[in-house]
């Protein structure tokens, strides 16, 4: 598989933000339709995977309109403290707005970040979470360490994003629908091809599986597992910090 920091994209990675900037008015109804609405479960299943502590203060990269930290806080009454961070100050507005109409601003904090260079202090929070962000990221290896430097002992790491399935029928029907439907629904629906190019061609590259378990491992983190969901289109990673 080619190495996700020197693949060549339609988007640069260093710029994917201004991508997600353009797109964001469109970003949440195409994130339904493009996934037939199942991004909404695989967000709900993260709580299930959410420490089982009291008073968890969980910090979310690449928060993009912050559907996981409203799915989060809405789901686990314990998560008592979420922080969003992205560079699409676009995204974070749409976000604040949501976070504000469902009554969670003392809860939910949203701010302009860099995933890579993460602007809290080390082991400030019991949980890091980044869903469908980690592949567009500069150094996924980078934002791994970041994720886990900024863990108290015993935090945990939860990363969704989009895998293939095993079985060879179901991963071609998986190709079929990136490369085809993908972007010509979200030229269709945002005008903006290239960005929807980018999304399957990331997906396509990226570690997924075994591969990402190890990458974790090798940022730091302990008892990695994978979860597959929907037959392995998408994947919950989990890795601890002892």
């Amino acid at each position: 598989m080619t190495d996700p920091v020197d693949r060549q994209f339609p988007v640069p990675k260093s710029d994917s933000w201004k991508m997600f900037n353009r797109i964001s008015a469109r970003y949440d109804l195409l994130n339904r339709l493009l996934s037939l609405g199942l991004d909404l479960s695989w967000r709900r299943r993260l709580c299930t995977y959410l420490p089982d502590k009291p008073d968890l203060k969980l910090l979310d990269l690449a928060t993009g309109t912050a559907d996981v930290l409203i799915t989060l806080a809405e789901n686990a009454p314990r998560l008592t403290e979420g922080v969003g961070v992205d560079m699409a100050a676009r995204m974070l507005d749409i976000g604040r707005r949501k976070i504000i109409k469902k009554n969670l601003d003392k809860r939910l904090t949203l701010r302009t970040a860099n995933a890579n260079k993460i602007p809290f202090e080390a082991e400030t929070f019991n949980c890091t979470t980044i869903a469908f962000g980690i592949r567009n990221v500069d150094d996924p290896l980078v934002a791994l360490q970041e994720m886990r430097r900024v863990l108290r002992p015993g935090g945990r790491s939860l990363i969704l994003e989009f895998s293939f399935p095993k079985n060879p029928l179901l991963r071609a029907g998986h190709l079929l629908y990136l490369r085809t439907v993908v972007p010509a629904l979200g030229w269709l629906l945002s005008g903006e091809y290239a960005a929807y190019k980018y999304l399957n061609e990331t997906i396509e590259q990226f570690p997924y599986g075994e591969e990402f378990c190890e990458l974790m491992r090798r940022a730091g983190f302990s008892r990695v597992s994978a979860h597959p969901q929907l037959f392995g289109v998408a994947t919950i990673y989990q890795g601890e910090r002892e």
